[in-house]
């Protein structure tokens, strides 16, 4: 039965919790089984609420308790805030799940918590309710659990056994920064949980080959989040951190969250008057093209171009400062040469490919492929495309970079872009 106690505390401590964007239920599956209670179906939870700021929220996501030892300048729940503070114990979390469940308001859950009295203390808590929900109620559904920096290797190996995905949060891309504004802290706290964590699932492969029957550990990876907009780092830095994180083999997702002005007073941080979302979107587009596009940072940004463009997306803004890369003939040109064109995506790129050995691809094939033309028809030739007949469209170095970039980038975006101004902040302290 939840009390009118319990669902105050626990309405401060989902308060509390939707800072963290490092939650996604995606990489997992469990299917129904006898004797055991929910499922993971395609691991994709659900996706019916959201938080004030817009974000959607898949699971049950709350924090064990939101007092903590730390002083960190971006925390909403740091030690020196004078905000409402609750904690839940074990067995009103573990309640809290279930009944959730049974009501089918929620597939999972997403449990963090600020540190109290040390880091072990915490952790052990942690791990106390993920092993009731799996060994006492035989919950089934999707677990992702916060690892706290400096926890024992022994507890972050049991809370392996049964979340579904683990994640520590880097929060700041340099070491310099983290410093400033959480001096409690560094990266090598965040590292090394990172590590073990990697290490028990590389070890949980092999047992897994060798026994068919070994119970998996962390089977959906590790995730982690960095603050954008907190500090003066570049989206270089950040990038770079995440390039160097993608190559760890258990890391799946590097989230960005927009630094929302939570604690005005403190000025090490900049004011804001809305969170830098463009900024955020532009560093995930960065993100996609580092995973599934074959670029490398040094591409996207560089020493003369350390910030992403806030007015275009991050693939279209290389195209323009390359023009020497274009035309490219899409019934000729390689796979890798494809994905680099503005308006081909990745399944586009690949059907281009299987289906130009049947014949000659038009522009109206590439539309039906779901080419996004009105980009593409700049910087590719095909077929007509290729003709020098009058009406022909022109391309990247007919139009010249500087004009195409106008006749492509919409009233609305700039608008956007001009309003948000998150890259010329002063950061002074």
């Amino acid at each position: 039965m939840l009390t009118e106690n319990t669902m105050e505390r626990l309405r401060i401590l989902t308060e509390s919790a939707k800072y963290d964007v490092s939650c996604s239920s995606s990489g997992t599956v469990r299917s129904g089984k006898k004797g055991m209670v929910g499922n993971t179906v395609g691991g994709l939870g659900i996706c019916h609420s959201f938080a004030d700021d817009g974000r959607c929220i898949s699971l049950l996501k709350v924090m064990l308790t939101n007092s903590c030892m730390y002083d960190c300048a971006y925390c909403v729940n740091r030690r020196s805030n004078d905000i409402p503070r609750a904690t839940l114990s074990v067995t009103e979390l573990v309640d809290i799940t279930m009944e959730f469940y049974r009501r089918n308001y929620i597939e999972g859950l997403f449990l963090s918590s600020g540190v109290v009295r040390n880091p072990d203390y915490t952790m052990e808590r942690l791990v106390a309710i993920v092993r009731k929900l799996r060994t006492e109620h035989r919950f089934n559904g999707y677990i992702h659990l916060k690892s706290i920096p400096g926890a024992s290797q022994e507890l972050l190996s049991q809370a392996g056994l049964y979340a579904d995905r683990m994640s520590v949060n880097i929060e700041i891309p340099k070491e310099e920064s983290l410093k400033l504004l959480a001096p409690e802290k560094d990266h090598q706290s965040v590292f090394q949980p990172m590590k073990l964590i990697q290490q028990g699932v590389l070890e949980n492969k092999e047992d897994r080959r060798r026994f068919h029957h070994a119970p998996r550990f962390v089977p959906a990876g590790q995730s982690t989040q960095m603050i954008v907009g907190a500090t003066k780092d570049t989206d270089r830095d950040i990038l770079t951190m995440s390039s160097m994180l993608y190559g760890q083999p258990t890391m799946r997702r590097v989230y960005y969250s927009g630094y929302v002005s939570v604690n005005t007073y403190d000025s090490r941080l900049p004011v804001l008057k809305q969170p830098p979302l463009v900024r955020e979107n532009r560093l995930y587009q960065a993100d996609w093209l580092l995973r599934f596009y074959q670029f490398k940072v040094e591409e996207i940004v560089n020493d003369q171009f350390p910030d992403l463009d806030l007015d275009i997306d991050p693939k279209l803004s290389w195209a323009l400062r390359h023009p020497e890369a274009f035309p490219v003939d899409v019934n000729t040109a390689d796979y890798e040469m494809l994905l680099r064109v503005p308006g081909l995506g990745v399944k586009s790129a690949m059907l281009i490919v299987n289906s130009r050995r049947y014949g000659k691809l038009s522009s109206y094939d590439l539309k039906k492929i779901g080419v996004v033309m009105k980009k593409a028809k700049y910087f590719i030739t095909c077929h007509e495309l290729a003709s020098p007949l009058p009406g022909t469209i022109l391309g990247v170095n007919e139009l010249r970079p500087e004009r195409l970039r106008a006749l492509l980038v919409s009233p609305q975006e700039r608008k956007l872009a001009e309003k948000e101004q998150q890259l010329t902040l002063d950061f002074g302290v």
